[in-house]
């Protein structure tokens, strides 16, 4: 069992059913550039307040990564009860960019995320002396965004609005921002020249076929309680991974998900190329492909 880490191995005790559900559960694997993305997150979290606070732009494609990389950040700083203090301390608030760019609509989303009362049809301007109060109040010291590119869904005038929004609460909070999205979120950041100055980019690529995405695949495999050893670093299926999956390490993970349950399901316990096959992956571009030939 030496294809196995120490935790893993342990769930070599449970039912089949049991590690299926624990395979479908979410798994984070620190590779190198998610390490050091991480890295900079520590750094900004630590920055002391200023009129001008650095900010982070976290570009990547969909399904490579990005919020599961952002949710492994909020974990490791959660919010403290603060029993012993005056009320809860809230270090790191993680949110979703609403679908289109609207203040009504973003401050909610930061007042449900406080648990906070407030009334749907109040004036923006009173819903952001709230949200600034409440965010002081809480000890805030990162603001994360995902999916910023929903900015690029309003006209050129509410993208201006909303990205002033976010100048004015990092001014106002005196805490570094974190926006995270696809490259059209770069090119929507880079219409205020002021915003496009503040946030640092860090690009978290596609894979390339190299011994990195080889150790991935030892990571992943070390991770997965499947009886037998698969080799998933050996060339033959490895290149099959990477052909299946395109380089996006969602996708990756998504597609050995469903190799490891039918590996259980067949009973043989390991991943191999027969498995591959049986469970009728389409690799992403394929599913664009068919999208368009069908629609």
């Amino acid at each position: 069992m030496s294809h196995l880490n120490e935790s893993t191995l342990k769930l070599l005790a449970l039912s089949d059913a049991e590690r299926i559900e624990r395979i479908r559960a979410p798994r984070w694997i620190g590779y190198p550039q998610a390490k050091a993305i991480l890295s900079k997150l520590e750094d900004l979290l630590t920055y002391p307040q200023s009129h001008r606070m650095p900010n982070l732009l976290v570009v990547g494609d969909t399904n490579n990564g990005k919020t599961m990389l952002v949710q492994r950040f909020c974990t490791q700083h959660p919010a403290d009860d603060n029993p012993e203090g005056d009320g809860i301390r809230v270090p790191v608030l993680c949110m979703q960019a609403p679908p289109v760019p609207d203040e009504g609509r973003f401050y909610n989303a930061i007042l449900e995320l406080l648990f906070a009362p407030y009334k749907p049809n109040d004036r923006v301007d009173k819903k952001q002396f709230q949200v600034i109060k409440l965010l002081k109040y809480v000890g805030l010291r990162m603001l994360i965004i995902d999916e910023i590119h929903h900015v690029l869904a309003g006209n050129l005038n509410r993208q201006r609005a909303f990205l002033n929004v976010l100048k004015y609460l990092g001014n106002e909070l005196q805490v570094p921002i974190v926006a995270v999205g696809t490259r059209d979120a770069f090119r929507a950041l880079q219409t205020d020249p002021q915003l496009a100055n503040r946030f640092e980019p860090a690009l978290l690529p596609r894979w390339e076929f190299d011994t990195d995405f080889l150790r991935l695949l030892a990571s992943f495999e070390r991770m997965l309680p499947l009886r037998e050893p698969s080799a998933l670093h050996d060339t033959s299926i490895a290149t099959q991974l990477f052909a299946l999956s395109e380089g996006y390490i969602g996708e990756l993970s998504q597609l050995l998900t469903a190799a490891a349950i039918a590996a259980i399901e067949s009973g043989r316990e390991y991943i191999d190329v027969g498995i591959l096959k049986a469970i009728h992956w389409v690799s992403p571009s394929d599913r664009k492909r068919l999208l368009i030939t069908n629609g």
